[in-house]
């Protein structure tokens, strides 16, 4: 298990520019976007550096939803800088820019494709030291301040990958609810959404020990490697938080309690999925996102199409959990009565149907698209979709259930339509 250091409550980012000090910081690199860098939280950041008289430069070029070029932009302003250490202030597009920053500069000789991960990349084990980074979160949903995961679209076949190694988690997550008032509703309810699943797939994964062959040197042992009896814990804790709080943090943007229980539930189910690992929602969730034409999500300020994670992962859950439910339908119907189904009378055959009847119903409440139809999608792009979800093995592995191409076309048919 890998877990990070994590420090929680209102107004510890505050304390970030001495946290620099302590770690004998001389030049820092701030990474952000535009939209946040005009923003309170990378205020209050700015002012804890000058405060604590840390040298810093900022870079604000962060995509949302970031891309291989975008990522090298970062990288770029990051091997120029020669920083000795990071701040990520951001959602989980700008601590994963960030984390690859930190990667690519302390490892100037390497080509990009070294650590992407494979059948895309060479997914080569990382052996540099790296830089200290602290992350910053500002959203309630990646978890990414607590993994070792960086996302990214590779625009060259359009499909999201990324880099997955223990040495790029950051130093310390520092988790200010504070932040979570600056957020858009749907962008509260797309990021829930991450959390969701993050703790429904980690928890349903394919166990830590049904899972062979045997790594020969530990340096290769994945990050992800199922469920397991620490990450259970973690998974099923922030599914209740999920269900107690997301439909409130949504609907009333000052509602404290409902937000700052959120951003907690985000590092838990950091914690679990970073060690366990997700599984098929995610894992088709990357075309969805890549393959996006023109459908642009509500309150998000940008000007490229876009699908927000959170949702390319959730469209496909109700499909997906029928799909396993046969492997596990005791967990299955566990997490159905965590999100409110009444199991009294439940058989285990019908665990499936019950976990994605109570998905379709929670999404429901919270208005979201009514399937991959509504993005733009048609039964004509599901080639292109399972194809683009055949590379993504590191995640579909982990399913409990082997999936056939044909089995991926049925799920994302299942999902054009949620209602």
């Amino acid at each position: 298990m890998a877990v990070s250091n994590i420090r929680y409550g209102a107004g510890v980012t505050k304390e970030v520019g001495m946290d620099l000090q302590n770690l004998g910081a001389k030049k820092v690199c701030l990474m952000t976007d535009r939209n946040l860098a005009q923003l309170p939280p990378v205020q209050t950041v700015l002012d804890s550096l000058v405060r604590s008289n840390i040298s810093f430069q900022v870079y604000d070029g962060v995509r949302v939803e970031p891309t291989d070029g975008s990522f090298m932009d970062a990288i770029e302003f990051a091997k120029k800088g020669a920083f000795d250490a990071y701040v990520a202030v951001g959602g989980g597009s700008t601590m994963d820019t960030c984390k690859a920053a930190n990667l690519y500069a302390s490892s100037p000789r390497s080509e990009f494709l070294d650590y992407v991960n494979a059948p895309i990349g060479k997914g080569k084990p990382v052996t540099v030291p790296l830089k200290p980074l602290v992350a910053v979160p500002t959203t309630s949903g990646t978890g990414s301040e607590t993994t070792g995961v960086a996302i990214f679209d590779y625009e060259h076949l359009k499909v999201k990958t990324g880099i997955a190694s223990r040495a790029i988690k950051p130093t310390l997550g520092l988790v200010d609810p504070l932040h979570t008032l600056h957020m858009p509703c749907q962008v509260v309810a797309n990021s829930g959404f991450d959390v969701l699943c993050h703790a429904l797939e980690s928890y349903t994964a394919i166990p830590y020990n049904m899972r062979s062959p045997c790594p020969s040197n530990p340096i290769q042992r994945p990050a992800y490697q199922g469920s397991n009896p620490i990450s259970d814990i973690w998974a099923v804790h922030a599914l209740r938080i999920v269900a107690k709080y997301l439909k409130r943090a949504v609907r009333n943007p000052e509602d404290l309690e409902a937000r700052s229980s959120m951003h907690l539930a985000s590092a838990f189910a950091g914690i679990g999925f970073g060690n366990a690992g997700v599984h098929l929602c995610h894992g088709m969730s990357y075309p969805i996102s890549g393959l996006v034409k023109t459908y642009k999500a509500k309150e998000y300020n940008v000007d490229h199409p876009l699908v927000p994670h959170g949702l390319s992962v959730v469209l496909t859950s109700p499909a997906v959990f029928t799909f396993t439910a046969q492997m596990f339908p005791e967990r299955h119907l566990e997490t159905a009565e965590i999100l409110g189904a009444d199991i009294r009378t439940a058989r285990t055959q019908d665990a499936g149907t019950i976990l994605a009847d109570t998905l379709r119903q929670f999404l429901f409440d919270l208005n979201v698209d009514d399937g991959l139809s509504a993005l733009g999608y048609s039964k004509d792009d599901i080639p292109s979709l399972v194809k683009g979800t055949l590379p993504q093995e590191r995640v579909t592995k982990l399913a409990p259930r082997a999936q056939s191409e044909e089995d991926l076309s049925a799920l994302f048919e299942a999902s054009m339509k949620l209602y």
